[in-house]
């Protein structure tokens, strides 16, 4: 059997090496495989971009859009994509029609069959143009790595580090700030760091996957302000002209709330935009693997200048003044790179005066932080009157439709390319353990993007967002390439591959933790009373006492199945012992939370995550402490002694 490279670069000859090794996996008793790079010959398997074989390519950017394009027999044929990353997309297309997949990152999530290959016609274009992920929450570096594999082999095109060194990020795992007293802090260095974002980078660029960079950090690092310690507070001391660029507040200019990150620029300061401007245009051509670069703002929220200057004009009108200034600097430096720009919090709200003048660059960014996950947008929805800006007091766009009617009050002016950055893999994917709930959203969202008119997500969330399955990465991934494609076809698969024969079993598990932990309740939605907690609903008692008896089950079945025919299944239903735990300890504090004992939730939701760190070792490229114990521990934070009549605390 031979592989034969057409017109190869660097993607496509890892294609080949990809396709031959799990090949090799599938036939382990077959000969070797060859590799060969010659564009006259007609034999094997043979990889290239669709134009080698003058074959027709759809794709309306052949860079941006994916195509793949599969017809092949036993013995070999073509495998092709509009672009090499394409190609790579179709070898691993072409494995999962021959029976392939990978379940989770890493070799334990790959299901590889011993078996012959056979014939296989496929072509498509994928749905949506963005299909992506950005870093977030406690992350370690085999972890980011591992994802970045794994992304690519779901057809993911797209890998975002934000920050231009992400220490918060990878110090929140390895100072382990969450888990203390199970696991001892190992401290690692901005340099560290940021070697290993290059070594991401690199592994990126292997695979021809785009690579988005940057986002907050541009309001604080051309001033000279660090910010590389997130959203903690900083110990710096500003000097006059540093404090003269920054955002007017109460008549003070200063950090807001000492926090670099969350602080605006005056922006109506034409020296300020310039500084940063400059700044951004510089790491463009000092980085010119960056294919997309991300200019947003401050991450504070009501924080914009009050000066006489700035009231001139709404912070989306400077915004788009620094994006011209940037883009006339780019054309200047002849740099082609790409910038994104955002909609978000202040900047929801669309400019009225500035527009921008060459869109060709730029892309817009919508990112809804604050909508509610609890419903999706419907085709038929009837959308409310958007609320006119107020600066620094505007009301917070709770639903999915308050955010759009924002976005189409953008999209009156805006028309070039637009896609979403989601957070469905953020804080809320804890607030149903089972994570069925939050597969069902983003399977709706995604359909709702053709009604939205937006070319696809960037999703914001932890690089361990499989616990207690893969499930609703692996749905969300298939769904942004084919939205025709079925939840319970893309269920079925997942589920029987991960757990074998008995996989309905587990789904019934699954769904009764669904049920018990109420996606609504659990966002703070449907208390009955929300002057005592947002979460004080005391019917919800026996949801919560009922979570010991799904989970007792869930143990049998657990012990039938410790040893697998696969490695995954093995994997799958060791780990979903751990999750009956995890859901026995939130049931716990839940217990007591919806009862209005807000304080004794703490304490109990405390001492769980103490006890269930001690697991994290074990199942850390799952489950992300980190991000686990912050999503809760905001639902059951300490409030005032409060007196019900069931009781006192």
């Amino acid at each position: 059997m031979k592989i034969n490279v057409i017109n190869p670069n660097h993607v496509l000859v890892f294609a080949a090496e990809e396709l031959k090794k799990y090949l090799r996996m599938m036939m382990p008793k077959s000969k070797d495989i060859e590799i060969l790079f010659d564009s006259e010959q007609n034999v094997g398997f043979q990889l290239g971009v669709l134009k080698d074989f003058g074959l027709p390519c759809e794709a309306e950017d052949i860079v941006l859009d994916d195509v793949v394009h599969i017809d092949t027999t036993e013995k070999g044929g073509i495998i092709a994509g509009s672009n090499p990353r394409s190609v790579l997309f179709a070898v691993y297309r072409f494995l999962r029609l021959n029976g392939c997949r990978w379940l989770y990152p890493g070799v334990d999530g790959e299901y590889i069959p011993v078996r012959s290959i056979v014939p296989t016609k496929y072509h498509k274009k994928a749905d949506h143009r963005f299909r992506g992920h950005c870093n977030e929450g406690a992350e370690s570096q085999t972890c980011m790595l591992e994802t970045i594999d794994f992304y690519a082999k779901q057809e993911i095109n797209v890998y975002m580090i934000e920050f231009d060194t992400p220490f918060y990020y990878y110090n929140s795992y390895y100072s382990h700030e969450s888990n203390e007293k199970n696991r001892v802090p190992e401290p690692v260095t901005p340099q560290q760091v940021l070697q290993w974002k290059r070594q991401c980078e690199t592994e990126i660029a292997k695979r021809g996957l785009q690579f988005h960079d940057m986002g907050h950090g541009w309001t604080a690092e051309p001033f000279d302000i660090p910010s590389t310690n997130g959203w903690k507070a900083n110990d710096i001391t500003l000097t006059d002209e540093q404090k003269n660029y920054l955002a007017e507040i109460g008549g003070v200019r200063q950090l807001h709330n000492g926090v670099a990150l969350n602080t605006n620029i005056c922006m109506s300061n034409s020296k300020a935009r310039s500084i940063m401007a400059q700044s951004i245009v510089d790491y463009a051509e000092n980085h010119s693997n960056v294919d997309y670069l991300h200019v947003w703002l401050a991450d504070g929220t009501r924080n914009h200048c009050e000066c006489d200057e700035c009231k001139k004009a709404t912070p989306s009108d400077f915004y788009l003044m620094i994006m011209n200034e940037i883009d006339d600097m780019l054309t200047q430096r002849g740099l082609a790179t790409r910038i994104v720009f955002i909609a978000y919090v202040d900047t929801m709200f669309p400019p009225k005066h500035v527009t921008i003048k060459n869109p060709e660059r730029f892309s817009l960014l919508y990112a809804p932080i604050t909508r509610s996950y609890c419903s999706s947008f419907q085709e038929d929805t009837v959308l409310p009157t958007p609320q006119e800006y107020v600066r620094n007091n505007w009301k917070t766009p709770a639903t999915a439709e308050e955010n759009i009617a924002l976005l189409k009050e953008w999209q009156k002016q805006w028309k070039g390319c637009a896609f979403s950055y989601e957070y469905h893999f953020w804080l809320h994917q804890y607030k149903e353990p089972s994570s069925r709930y939050i597969a069902r959203r983003i399977y709706e969202d995604i359909l709702s993007l053709k009604y939205i008119g937006l070319d696809g997500f960037v999703e914001d969330g932890s690089q361990r967002s499989f616990f207690p399955n893969g499930f609703a990465i692996y749905l969300y991934a298939e769904t942004l390439v084919n939205r025709e494609v079925a939840f319970e076809d893309i269920l079925e698969d997942y589920y029987l591959h991960i757990y074998g024969e008995d996989w309905k079993m587990v789904l019934d598990y699954i769904q009764n933790i669904s049920n018990a932990f109420d996606f609504k309740y659990m966002s703070g939605e449907a208390s009955i009373d929300m002057t005592v907690s947002k979460y004080y609903d005391p019917s919800r008692v026996s949801d919560f006492q009922n979570v010991k008896e799904y989970t007792c089950h869930c143990r049998e079945l657990v012990q039938k199945h410790l040893n697998m025919p696969t490695r995954p299944q093995t994997i799958s239903w060791r780990l979903l012992g751990k999750h009956a735990e995890f859901c026995d300890g939130v049931a716990e504090f839940m217990l007591e939370k919806c009862q209005g004992r807000d304080n004794l939730a703490y304490k109990k939701a405390e001492e769980f995550f103490d006890e269930f760190g001690r697991h994290e070792v074990e199942i850390e490229r799952y489950y992300d402490q980190s991000l686990a114990a912050k999503s809760l521990m905001r639902i059951v934070k300490k409030t005032k002694k409060i007196v019900l009549q069931t009781g006192t605390e």
